[in-house]
């Protein structure tokens, strides 16, 4: 079960559905009073502003460090799964029912990039021509039958994270091996379902960037690397075959982690991993990168661990949140913003060892 499902399952939450051969006219997420009290499955930082997605197309803002939040205008009410932004006003969400949105005034609007049904018609209809125009191998048939099952079935597949390089260049990751690039800020997208090492369609819960290379992680220990400039997601040797929830470069290589407290460091560019010992009893779900290369890990049971020197070694927080967690971002260097299924919350955090 990808990360953002193993999460609203535990909680007791359900994903948006649709029925197969419907048309669906999105909902905008409508205005919530407890917005910030509801399920966060993902924040990031738009410059000095900290945004936050969550279930039935909340998006909230902050300035003043997560302190307050503000609800924003969103136009469809499906459960959001990850954020990210390039500067203070880009940035863009994936969700639910295959959805992307795009902002360009750091959150407070919001476009409907991308939805189940496109994403659907794009990916068949790039394997079609990809079967048309040379001698199809099994694994181009199998992918065609697949992308005929997912349009009959509808948009019901998520996308779970997302990573842009810039303002225009930027990747879409999810269920069932999904992967689409787009290279004009998200106006048009490019399947690679086609491009990517991952023969039994496993779920892409993760995707990084780090020194010009992409790095995705998935379910069955997948682990994915995309070379600067590469035409191809090629897979990776693996240390471990449970699922990893997320990946995130630091200042001593990539990190990966997941079920049961497993994380594993590469400092070579991903041709090696070492596992390192975090401490966490439950499953990882969530990691950051402070200004001063302090890195924290949060897991689904509400426990944070921390870092000083890249991921290499971990110690416990001191930080009690007493709530379960689901993303963590850090606001500054001295303040931690929580999201979970009870809302968000802020810590005072010291990210230097005294």
């Amino acid at each position: 079960m990808h990360r953002r499902g193993l999460l609203l399952a535990t909680l007791g939450s359900l994903a948006s559905a649709a029925v197969p051969g419907a048309e669906v006219t999105p909902r905008p997420a409508q205005p919530s009073a407890l917005a910030a009290q509801r399920l966060v499955t993902g924040i990031a930082r738009g410059g000095d502003r900290l945004v936050a997605v969550g279930q039935r197309g909340h998006v909230l803002r902050s300035g003043d460090g997560g302190r307050t939040w503000a609800q924003a205008l969103v136009p469809v009410s499906v459960d959001l799964t990850a954020v990210a932004f390039v500067d203070a006003d880009t940035g863009w969400a994936t969700g639910h029912d295959g959805t992307v949105l795009g902002t360009r005034d750091g959150g407070q609007r919001w476009q409907l990039l991308l939805d189940g049904r496109q994403a659907n018609a794009l990916v068949l209809a790039h394997m079609r021509a990809r079967v048309a125009a040379s001698d199809a191998s099994e694994q181009d048939l199998k992918l065609l039958e697949e992308a005929r099952r997912n349009a009959e079935a509808g948009p019901d597949k998520p996308f779970l994270d997302l990573v842009f390089t810039d303002a225009v260049n930027g990747f879409v990751v999810g269920a069932y091996g999904l992967v689409m690039q787009t290279r004009d800020g998200g106006q048009r997208w490019t399947p690679w379902f086609d491009r990517v090492d991952n023969p039994g369609l496993l779920n892409l819960h993760a995707i990084c960037a780090s020194r010009g290379a992409l790095y995705a992680a998935g379910e069955g220990g997948l682990l994915l690397k995309r070379e600067p400039d590469g035409a191809r997601f090629h897979a990776l040797a693996s240390p471990y075959p449970g699922s990893f929830f997320g990946i995130v470069a630091t200042g001593a290589g990539v990190l990966a982690f997941g079920m049961r407290g497993h994380a594993f460091l590469s400092a070579d560019e991903g041709r090696s991993w070492q596992p390192v010992a975090t401490g966490l009893p439950a499953s990882i779900v969530s990691g950051a990168v402070a200004a001063d290369g302090t890195v924290v890990l949060a897991d689904q049971a509400g426990n944070l661990v921390r870092s000083a020197d890249g991921g290499l070694h971990f110690t416990a927080s001191g930080l009690k949140p007493a709530m379960p967690l689901a993303a963590v971002a850090f606001a500054d260097p001295r303040t931690l913003v929580l999201g979970g299924p009870r809302g968000l919350r802020s810590l005072a955090f010291t990210t230097k060892d005294s």
